[in-house]
Order: structure tokens, then sequence, then C-alpha cells
């Protein structure tokens, strides 16, 4: 045994051993993949292998030392991609794809949330890296100058190539098409394991930046034909309803729709809310089963859902990978159609997501940012500027906007880890001992009280009564690895299909003269806001490809699709590979309805990833007068408004508008500048 750690080949297996078993402890313990029977377990313990004959392998071409030091480099590599999957699965139950791996301008405002996933355990991870670097400067004799045979590097590589193939057969066998036809990435991990996924995740990004460029005019066609059929014909009494009316957006961060109504130590959690969806004086309408549609992008992916009715893609954020696409969104047709300007209002940095970029595709006119509000220390928690002070600093602009206006407020202070200031919790966590649940409920509270504050400044504004007010949430709060807490809240077993159901968020929508509809049953999905929006404007949604239908038509269709393939009807759901009956919730055997359904959900995904990875819509005209969205006409600097002075002085305490002074002062000090280098450089 001793000769055996003391050779290059003896060190070459104990890295692999190493990062062999790390790979399989981690699938078990911190992955939930669902192992269903004794091939798949079986297939779990050998994916690693190919990956890492391959990978390590190529460490054997190099020549003396070279090769236990790239051994190393390797296997921490191998060791921080795998990681640094643990900790991005422990918030999002699910992996790491190049594309979010790429949004590394996001990673400065995501520290607080990273922080909360990693723990004090995780150094256990690092002990077979520390091994091997000691191996590695003890064993300094068995580093000669020359290079190992050939024949050995291309058996051991040739052996991980051989593993794979049979690992894939084996996996084909018991998923058929699991390359071809899957949308989830669980079973991609599952079946192949997490380094096969990754370089299967950089073949389809190549391939998919190829198809932007082999796309033409024609590939829009069959994309038109089936939105054309798709299409609902708009509710006769709605249509036109609110033409001109001010439309604003109220975006409820991480909000489950389970916290409506819902009850903690005897408490209302969200009272204000609660009385706008039971009220029947409010006149509200409430989709007790609206979905979000999110995936790796989420709330990147809910804007992009929400404003355009296509999905989003299945890795990364198409708000970062296909910032630059041509879009048809609904601030520009509301400004083509109907003259509105529109805006977003976010406490936080502009570049985040990408949002700098693609709203400007998005034909969005401004964008307030951290720069117009009070980012001092006590205004800011988590991810950026907490909700009350953010909408009371708001108000000023709003009311300085032109009008017709679509304004779109992103609430920040209830996203995970759920962090609060002592003295903004009024009410007492829940005791599950799984902290960010546990906190989940007092940011939810904080939130129902900022949009309690933000609704009395509309009516006291005046702008509350005459405009279309709409509230949703943009994805799941609770991941699924916070089952055992889920479980203890709602006093019953979370299974997958319970937890699908858990993905319902609030969709409720105020509209000027008319009666609220109350709760409403009908099945929908955040790809079906735009095409209600344009109705209730008056603007005829079927002139653009929208992979929704209006929510108010009576052939609205109710086929909710999820990103990775999964689905919710009326009747019928499928999660994770899965059919039941949801009338019963009970698990169903497949039949020619259910997988018509599944046919139909791919087949939609499919044409939507094609629109956007080939970015197809800049060759489909809605109608003949339509403009295409010019980038270069945005520009989102610190003057893009003139703020009523008075208005700043009746919304803001006197602090903060000295403070708001001072940071105008700083802007107009920067476009001046930036005015005049724009000058110098025109005169060079």
């Amino acid at each position: 045994m001793k000769n055996f750690t003391s050779s290059k080949m003896g060190f070459f297996t104990i890295a692999a051993i190493f990062i062999w078993i790390k790979s399989y402890f981690i699938y078990l313990y911190e992955f939930n993949l669902d192992i269903q029977n004794l091939m798949q377990h079986f297939l779990l313990l050998i994916n690693p292998i190919s990956s890492t004959l391959v990978f390590l392998g190529i460490a054997l071409f190099a020549r003396g030392r070279r090769v236990g030091g790239y051994i190393i480099i390797i296997h921490t590599f191998m060791s921080f991609l795998l990681y640094a999957n643990v900790v991005f699965y422990r918030f999002n139950s699910d992996f790491i794809t190049l594309p979010v791996l790429t949004q590394t301008s996001n990673f400065g405002s995501l520290g607080s949330s990273i922080a909360s996933l990693v723990a004090w355990s995780d150094l256990f991870y690092l002990l077979d890296i520390i091994i091997l670097i000691v191996l590695f400067r003890k064993s300094r004799q068995i580093w000669s100058a020359e290079r190992m045979k050939m024949r050995q590097p291309i058996i051991i590589m040739t052996a991980g190539v051989l593993v794979f193939t049979i690992n894939l057969a084996l996996a084909e066998a018991d998923r058929p098409q699991l390359l071809k036809r899957t949308f989830d990435r669980n079973y991609i991990v599952k079946y192949l394991g997490a380094y096969n996924f990754t370089v299967y995740d950089a073949i389809q990004n190549v391939k998919s930046s190829t198809e932007r460029v082999l796309a033409d005019g024609n590939d829009i066609t069959e994309v038109q034909n089936y939105t054309d059929n798709k299409y609902a014909e708009p509710n006769e009494e709605l249509f036109g309803i609110a033409e001109g009316k001010n439309i604003i957006k109220i975006h409820l961060e991480s909000f489950h729709s389970f916290l409506i109504d819902y009850e903690l130590h005897g408490e209302e959690v969200t009272p204000f809310i609660n009385s706008l969806v039971n009220d029947e004086e409010e006149n509200y309408t409430y989709f007790e089963n609206f979905f979000h549609q999110t995936e790796q992008g989420k709330t990147a992916d809910a804007e992009l859902i929400v404003d355009t009715s296509l999905y989003g893609l299945p890795q990364g954020a198409a708000f970062v990978t296909k910032g630059k696409n041509t879009y048809q969104a609904l601030p520009a047709v509301l400004n083509q159609n109907a003259g509105y300007n529109s805006s977003v209002f976010h406490g936080d940095g502009k570049s985040f997501w990408n949002r700098d970029e693609i709203y400007k595709e998005f034909g969005i006119d401004y964008f307030f940012d951290e720069a117009y509000y009070n980012m001092s220390d006590e205004q800011v928690i988590g991810y950026g500027l907490k909700d009350k002070p953010f909408f009371k600093e708001s108000m000023p602009i709003l009311e300085s906007l032109e009008e017709p206006f679509y304004a779109h407020m992103m609430t920040l202070t209830h996203h995970h880890p759920y962090l609060i200031d002592e003295e903004d919790a009024t009410i007492e966590p829940s005791d599950t001992n799984d902290g960010s649940v546990d906190r989940y409920f007092q940011t939810a509270r904080y939130l129902d009280e900022s949009v309690e504050q933000f609704v009395d400044d509309l009516k006291e504004a005046g702008l509350y009564e005459d405009s279309v007010i709409m509230l949703y949430g943009d994805h799941y709060g609770i991941s699924e690895n916070h089952t055992r807490a889920l479980s203890e809240l709602f006093d019953e077993e979370m299974t997958p299909f319970k937890y699908a159901e858990l993905q319902r968020v609030p969709f409720m929508i105020k509209i000027p003269g008319v009666e609220g509809k109350g709760t409403l049953s009908e099945y929908a999905g955040q790809v079906d806001v735009m095409p209600t929006l344009l109705h209730l404007t008056g603007i005829k949604s079927q002139d653009y490809i929208q992979f929704g239908t209006d929510m108010f038509s009576d052939d609205h269709d109710d086929l909710v699709a999820f990103r990775n393939g999964d689905f919710f009807t009326e009747d019928y759901a499928m999660v994770k590979g899965l059919f039941y009956d949801n009338h019963t919730g009970e698990e169903i055997e497949p039949n020619d309805e259910v997988n018509e359904l599944k046919e139909r959900v791919e087949h939609e995904l499919s044409l939507s990833d094609r629109v956007l990875q080939g970015d197809l819509l800049r060759f489909y005209t809605p109608f003949e007068d339509w403009e295409p969205v010019k980038s270069s006409d945005y520009f989102y600097d610190s003057n893009q408004i003139d703020i009523d002075a008075s208005l700043m002085d009746k919304w803001l305490p006197k602090e903060e508008q000295d403070d708001d002074e001072e940071i105008d002062e700083d802007l107009d000090t920067d476009s001046e500048q930036t005015e005049n280098e724009l000058n110098d450089e025109v005169n060079r």
C-alpha cells in the first residue's frame, strides 16, 4: 500500500477516489434527486466516475511534478464546481448553468443571501484537497522528470468515455430520450452527474448561440401560426374598459399565495392584502389558481414573462443572455398604441440582472434605480432599499410622471434570506427551527404594511381610484429544500405534488369603474398577464407573438406550463414526470388526454425557446406602422424627469429632502461632467 501511494498512478487514484466519494455523498445528502429504484441509485453511484477519469486523466499528459500539480488544480476546480452547486441548490433547488455563472455582476447584491446558505460543516468538503496537498509535498521523490507512458493517460481517459457510454445507455433505458426531451436539470444530474451536466450545458449554450446566426424570417412562421391558433377573443364587456387609465403594477417579491389568509400565532400574516382579496368594496378580482412560471432567472424571469408573454430560458436568465434581443414588450406596445410612458422603480443597482440594458430593448422610458433614493444604512437591508421608504420616496416621482403611465413598483425586503430589523418586525417568527422559513412571515408582514402605506398614499395623491392597480407574486420564496419546515407549517407531508401546488403566487387586479369579481378559480400563469392588460386597454393581443391568453376571456386556455415541462390544469397536473388528478391529488396512470397536454407543453416551451435563442422577433412586424424599439433612444441618467419640488416636500421627511438635494446636486455634477466629456470627444 505504501508503494502504491508513493507513485504517480497511486496519487492519481487517491484523487479520483476522493472526488468520487465526495460527489456521491453530496448527491445523497445535499441534493433532492428523488431516487426511485435500484437502477437510479446505481447510476448515481457510478456517474461521477466517467468525468473524474477524463478530467483528471488530462493531468497525466504533463511531465514531472506538474502531473501532481495539475491533478490538484483539476481536483480543486471540480470540488469548487460541486460546492457551488451545493450552495446554489440550497435555495434554488436547482443546478448552476454557465449562463448563471456569467452573471457575475449580480454577485455583489447576493452577499447576505449566499452567506446564509453556507454552513460551518461545509469545511468538511475541503478535507480531501488538504490531504492531497500534504501527500504531494511529502512525495517529492515520485515526481521524476520523465513523462508517463502515453498509453496510460489514453487508457484512463478511454475508460472514462466507456463508463460514460454505459452510464448513458442505462440512463436511456430508465428514462428514454433523456437529453432530447427533458426540461428538468434534476434528471440529468441524477442520471449523468453534475460534471457531465456542466458539459451538456456548455454544448447546449454553444448550440443556442449558433441558432441566432442561422435563423431567418421563415422560422417565425410556425410560432406565429401556433400563437394565432391559441388566441382567445377578449371579454366584450371588459375590452377597452381601462383605455387611457394609468397602470400601477406592484411586484410582490417571493410571495406564495398560501400567505393569503394564513394565520400565525393567531394573527393574520398579511391582513391588508387579505382585505383586498376578501372585501367586496375594494373591487379587486383575485385569481386563486395563478402560478409563477420562472426558472433560474427568478425575478428577472417574472419580469420577462409578464411583459412579453414569452417563457424564460431553461438555463440562466434571458435578461442577461438575451439582453440585446428584439422584443415587442408591453411598455413599447402601450406606447405605440395608446401613448403610454413607462417606468420601473427599484431600490437596487441598475445593472443587477442587466436591467439597464434590457429595459431599453423593452422600450421602458424611465428607470428609477438606487440613485434616486436615500440609500443610507438605516434604510437598506438585504438586497437594497427597504419597502416602506421605497414606496414613500417613489411617490413624488410617480406624481411627476405624465399620464397615462405604466409603472412597475418592485419590492425587495421580502427576499431570501428574509432579513428584518427588530424595529420593523411586527409579528413573531414561526417556530420550525428553520431560520429562513421562520423569518419569512416577518418580512411578509412588513411587505403587507408597505403595500398598505403605498395604497393610502396613492389615494391621497388622487392616483388610486382612476388607475388599474395590479399586484402579483414573482416566484416562490421557500424552496423545496425546506420541506420539513413546510410539512410542520401545514401539518401534512410535503410531497412533490403538494410542493408544486405551492407554486401559486397572487394575482389581483382593480379596474376603474368595474365591480370586482371576487375570487376566481380560473387556472392561469404569468404568461397570461400581457394579453389580459392589452385587452383591458383596448389593444388586440392577436397582433403579437404571445403564448398566454386573456384571463377574463371565455376562451382562456387553462393549461399552465412550468419551465421544467410540468403543468397544471383544472383537472390534471404533471409533477416530476408523474400525472395527478388535480381534484383529488391522487396519482393516475398516463392516458391520451394527459399525454396530449404533456406534448403541448413541450411544444410550446420549445417554440418560445426558438423565439429567444434565434432572436426571431427581429423578423416579425405586428402591424404596418410598428416601429422596432431602438435601444439608442433610451438613456437612464439622473435627470430623466423633472421632479416637482413641492411633491418632495409633501411626501418626504425633512432630513430625507436634504439627502435628496445632495444626491441631485451630485447627479447634476456627474451629468455635466459626462456632457463635457462627450463634447470634448466630439471636438477631438
